[in-house]
């Protein structure tokens, strides 16, 4: 036995990712869509380190870390953001939250 196949890996990966496509494409909630994205971007990485682990290489490992880099970016500014946004309009539905100007 040599522990769990790849394309385990990579099914669960392409499941995890159209879950993050259909959240994002789908749903109102600013929130939801944030979560979403972040959802996707693991998703890429638990590919990169699937394929990293079976090619016996790090640099899945590396583009992981720096995809994490990103994303823990796209937080600190996704966040702060969506808080002005909902300090301004009073809510976080993307319908109502349109256009730029007040």
């Amino acid at each position: 036995m040599n522990g769990v196949p790849l394309t385990w890996y990579l099914i669960l990966s392409a499941v995890l990712f159209s879950l993050g496509i259909a959240g994002f494409l789908f749903r109102k909630n600013i929130i939801t869509v944030f979560m979403s994205i972040e959802l996707m971007l693991n998703a890429v990485n638990l590919s990169f380190i699937a394929f990293s682990y079976q090619l016996k290489q790090v640099n899945g490992h590396i583009f992981a870390f720096f995809v994490m880099v990103v994303a823990a970016a796209e937080a600190a500014v996704g966040l702060a953001i969506i808080l002005t946004v909902f300090k301004n309009r009073s809510t976080l539905n993307i319908d109502e939250v349109n256009s730029m100007k007040n």
